[in-house]
């Protein structure tokens, strides 16, 4: 499934948060949104997932979506968003429950999830009983059992240690080459979004604007922490944000 973002902006009251964003996110790609704190880089995967509508402009989902899709778009946040008094397996059957399939279907979705996320072995233990990388791969296997033709992932790996981080990040790139989907993660990571993304939009400050639209040709699966175009890519980056970076938290010691 494409998405295409037509002339797309957003205000709070007063505040104008987005201006004129219009990008097109083709089937199969990750696009890495980063940008300056405050730039409205979760407000628009809001609106792209359908939980606030835009001021003005259009939001397109293109395309069918894959075979045995259940929800087109799913979320994973920073924060898990895990039920503790539910297993690993209940929490992953959380999204199936609304569907009305049969229980052998259901386990077997819950089964799959769970063995591509590493996590057939934990599937009676309670997040409490789990690390925090074990619990981020429950969330990602939760957004995987509906088959979603389009995963938004906001900040998903920002409260984990750097070699959980690490790990993570493979998973991802494995989860994608095996199936792959659309994908938009919004990060203030720039190693995450130069491993990640197969483009990066980086955003101005608010109100957030495309500055620039970034391609990046190396297959995700040759990339490493020590990729030397990485390297260059990411120092690249923090160039363009820099100064908007330290304007954007001024800003907002003043809010």
């Amino acid at each position: 499934m494409n998405l295409t973002l037509n002339h797309v902006s957003h205000r709070y009251s007063d505040m104008q948060v987005l201006d004129d964003i219009s990008l097109h996110i083709p089937a199969g790609e990750i696009l890495c949104v980063i940008g300056p704190s405050g730039c409205g880089k979760s407000t628009l995967l809001r609106l792209i997932g359908g939980l606030e509508q835009p001021t003005s402009g259009e939001i397109l989902q293109i395309g069918e979506p894959p075979e045995g899709c259940l929800n087109p778009l799913t979320f994973v946040f920073q924060d898990f968003a895990l039920l503790p008094w539910r297993t690993v397996r209940a929490n992953v059957s959380l999204v199936l429950e609304d569907h009305r399939l049969g229980r052998a279907e259901n386990n077997r979705i819950i089964d799959d999830v769970l063995a591509r996320t590493r996590l057939s072995d934990f599937g009676d233990a309670l997040p409490r009983q789990l690390s925090g990388g074990m619990k981020q791969r429950v969330a990602i296997a939760r957004a995987l059992a509906v088959k979603p033709a389009v995963m938004l992932l906001d900040e998903p790996l920002s409260a984990l240690d750097a070699q959980t981080r690490e790990l993570l990040m493979e998973d991802l790139v494995d989860l994608w080459e095996r199936q792959k989907f659309t994908g938009v993660y919004v990060t203030h990571n720039l190693a995450e979004a130069v491993r990640l993304g197969h483009r990066i939009a980086v955003l101005s400050r608010r109100p957030g604007r495309v500055r620039e639209l970034i391609d990046i040709d190396i297959p995700l699966k040759d990339r490493h922490m020590t990729h030397p175009e990485l390297e260059v890519l990411q120092t690249r980056l923090w160039d363009l944000m820099r100064e908007e970076a330290t304007a954007a938290d001024r800003e907002l010691q003043h809010v």
